[in-house]
């Protein structure tokens, strides 16, 4: 692997990849030490000291790598991103409009991108409302940490959050043009990262060494097992027909359909994850002490079994959903159809589509159930042990996993074409 790196580094146009990427990953953690304009850092130290930061705000802080518990201008991170590709992805399935642009190919996804910016800005602004509100009124961090705040100071932190939100958006369309990998997943993995240390300081401040010892076995185990499931796959065989076009013959060769286990990827985790923190907001949002009280004790407290249900119902839910838009067994069928290939044992068309269908719902079964169990086992290690956090944790452990094995694999792709062996081999 030292040797890929090494290799990678040679050349001068993936060289020059590596290190953009780098520079905008740097640019990304500066911004999450810039406090917006109001808050009393003091203040905020001492509430985060003792505790004050409530479940909700662990939640998001954990995907803006530590800049919410700053008050930073990336303190929102990624999640109005998330959520507005959520609604836009639950959109296309019910509005025939975005369904057509979906199948134009190209410019069809451009367009969806611009209308997902414009509902990231939206969501930005009216999160940052609420967590300016919740800042002010304690229920965010345990007291007031923008007590001098006037009208218009408040006006321009909520700017300054949404703008955040914006730049991290951009800043995450570039990697993804001129840098390696997914921006907007590399972003979530570098949050993650940055929050190891500090949280496994907290196990063994809280818990003692033989809890970190524990944690660092079990992400051992998780990191094993994840690994293993990611790379796994269900090979379809397809046999293309032998064609005659003037003196050439084309066709008659095989290949075949790798249908993963988990399909998905980490999407349904990090759809999961920044949906359920959202009936907890709503209801600090709302000021009614009974509606924050329930969601408190069954949807924001991780030892929840009521929150450890939810959470695994989601990740399964959006695990199907997402496997049933990022595939489709109609076209893939039709497109074996037009270029003379044919499943052996299936009829080309509507019965390759309906064998398709029916493996993909079979193989997505246990890799949904994977997902969930991955996700929530950190969740009932937390509600035994007693623990006040979970470094390695299924969520964390799924994205971290998940992006590497992208990144690494995009990195492959790029030395196997100039002849340079790579990670996987």
């Amino acid at each position: 692997m030292l040797r890929a790196f090494v290799n990678a580094f040679k050349i001068p146009d993936l060289r020059r990849k590596l290190l953009f990427t780098l520079g905008i990953i740097a640019v990304y953690r500066i911004g999450g030490w810039i406090p917006i304009p109001g808050v009393e850092m003091d203040l905020l130290r001492d509430a985060i000291g003792a505790g004050g930061a409530g479940n909700i705000v662990g939640i998001i802080n954990v995907f803006a790598g530590g800049a919410l518990q700053q008050m930073a201008v990336f303190a929102l991170g990624i999640m109005p991103y998330i959520t507005a590709s959520i609604i836009m992805q639950l959109l296309a399935v019910v509005i025939p409009k975005l369904e057509e642009l979906r199948r134009e190919g190209e410019q069809g996804r451009k367009k969806i991108t611009q209308y997902t910016r414009y509902v990231t800005v939206g969501l930005a602004l009216l999160q940052s409302t609420g967590l300016v509100t919740l800042a002010r009124n304690g229920s965010a961090f345990g007291e007031n940490v923008m007590p001098g705040a006037g009208t218009g100071t408040i006006i321009v932190a909520v700017l300054t959050l949404t703008a955040g939100t914006t730049v991290i958006m951009w800043l995450g369309e570039l990697i993804t043009a001129r840098g390696v990998g997914n921006g907007m997943s590399l972003l979530i993995y570098v949050s993650i990262i940055s929050q190891f240390p500090s949280e496994l300081r907290i196990v063994q401040l809280e818990n003692g060494p033989q809890w970190v010892v524990g944690v660092l076995v079990m992400g051992l185990m998780l990191t094993v097992a994840v690994v293993f499931m990611e790379m796994g796959q269900r090979r379809i065989p397809v046999q293309y027909a032998r064609r005659q076009v003037g003196r050439r013959s084309y066709g008659g060769q095989s290949t075949y359909i790798p249908l993963k286990v988990n399909q998905s990827g980490v999407i349904p985790v990090i759809f999961a994850s920044s949906l359920i923190y959202l009936p907890g907001l709503a209801a600090q949002i709302s000021g009614s002490q009974r509606v924050q009280d329930f969601t408190e004790t069954y949807l924001a407290d991780a030892r929840s079994p009521v929150f450890i249900l939810v959470f695994a119902g989601l990740t399964i839910f959006f695990a199907y959903f997402y496997t049933a838009i990022a595939f489709n067994p109609v076209e893939v069928a039709d497109n074996m159809k037009r270029y003379g290939g044919f499943i052996p044992g299936i009829r080309p068309g509507r019965q390759t589509a309906e064998y398709l269908d029916r493996v993909l719902t079979r193989i997505t079964l246990p890799g949904s159930l994977y997902l969930a169990a991955v996700a929530v086992t950190p969740f009932i290690l937390l509600a035994v042990g007693r623990i006040g956090a979970f470094p390695l944790g299924g969520v964390s452990l799924l994205i971290m996993v998940g992006v590497a094995l992208q990144t690494m694999q995009q990195i492959e792709s790029q030395l196997m074409q100039r002849n340079y062996e790579g990670f996987l081999r």
